[in-house]
């Protein structure tokens, strides 16, 4: 297997040397960093978070800091949602789309103050497109990356673990809704939220000094919840139906095409820049379903795999794919044109290095959600 060439260019995190003695076996590159990817085997990383606790280096979820009196307005301009009722304690989910309606990034914001937000990144450079709009504009924000480094708690017994190092109330925070902690001196923001259906909190730490007892209280504290090193896990996302940017959506697919109009506030949210964009599109040209596809056990597209119907006509597209052990299928999200989406109909996908297709076809929902 070849390895990666480490340089300063590709950043290490303050709980890299913790992740590597934990026995990281794999990585990917996101947004500039690594980000740990299987520990034990995907499949038994995937049961112990479905049973346990597990403590994720994601780290990569880089901040885009907006802080200054234009700062509502600036992060209005990139999101079709609705920001004005935000509160200072709320997370929102945020499709971030161009002048054209594309998504360029979904990231969560985290509001902070009333002139202060962080946007929590998917693997994008969206900094750079914030920084334009407040050159461009003219606006009174400041636009940079703090040095903001996430630590995410995931797991049925995520709760009993934070109970334990930071007390009843953080257990208590609603989904999506933020609280301060502090740790050795330091202060930190708390989330409820994380890149996984089994529950769990997102800790926003800043700088570096920090990093180490941190994650050693964590693991000390969980000894008996078997605690664990983990990561995002691919088996359980796709189950779920939890997008990827990059892979089932891109900035060729507008919200309406990824399941997420309900994030498009044509009143509201009228500051956006893609909104006139947005306003003209085919709400209903293709839309991401859950898919089952049938023969022998097969990982994720290296690149998406084509769909075509029964007279075969492209269809659509599949680029995240696992072989679910709870449910002994292959679950798949996949990118469906309006005219091939219904259960009854039958699709073929031609995934990569085999030289037949594999019947396909969607179900009526995603597994677990």
């Amino acid at each position: 297997m070849k390895t990666l060439s480490q340089t300063p260019r590709i950043r290490q995190t303050p709980f890299s040397e913790r992740v590597e003695e934990a026995g990281v076996k794999a990585y990917t590159v996101y947004n500039h960093m690594l980000l740990p990817t299987v520990f034990r085997t995907p499949h038994e990383d995937y049961k112990h978070l479905k049973s346990a606790v597990q403590v994720w280096d994601v780290s990569v979820e880089r901040q885009v800091e907006l802080v200054g009196p234009d700062a509502a307005r600036l992060i209005q301009m990139t999101t079709p949602r609705d920001l004005s009722r935000m509160q200072n304690d709320q997370c929102y989910y945020i499709p971030n789309v161009n002048q054209f309606g594309g998504i360029m990034n979904d990231p969560v914001a985290i509001r902070l103050d009333d002139d202060r937000y962080w946007v929590s990144l998917a693997d994008s450079d969206m900094l750079f497109y914030y920084m334009g709009l407040a050159a461009g504009f003219s606006l009174d924000v400041e636009v940079f990356e703090p040095d903001v480094h996430p630590l995410a708690v995931q797991g049925p017994l995520a709760n009993q673990l934070i109970e334990r190092v930071f007390g009843q109330d953080i257990v208590d925070t609603r989904f999506f809704r933020h609280k301060t902690i502090e740790f050795n001196g330091q202060k930190m923001i708390i989330a409820r939220s994380g890149w996984s259906l089994q529950g769990g909190f997102e800790i926003y730490m800043e700088g570096w000094y920090n990093g180490i007892p941190l994650w050693d209280t964590l693991f000390e504290a969980g000894k008996d919840l078997d605690v664990y090193a983990g990561c995002p896990n691919g088996i359980e996302r796709i189950e779920g139906g939890m997008l990827s940017y990059g892979s089932d959506m891109t900035m060729a697919h507008t919200p309406f095409d990824c399941g997420l109009g309900k994030f498009v506030h044509f009143e509201g949210a009228a500051e956006c820049l893609g909104m006139e964009a947005l306003a003209d599109a085919d709400q209903h040209a293709r839309e991401i379903c859950p898919i089952e596809i049938e023969g022998p056990p097969i990982g994720t597209p290296a690149r998406p795999w084509r769909v075509i119907g029964e007279n075969g006509t492209y269809a659509g597209r599949i680029a995240s794919c696992a072989h679910s052990p709870d449910f002994q299928a292959n679950v798949a999200i996949g990118m469906i044109e309006q005219d091939f989406i219904s259960p009854d109909m039958n699709l073929t996908v031609f995934c990569e290095d085999e030289t037949e297709g594999r019947a396909c076809k969607i179900v009526e929902k995603f597994w677990l959600r």
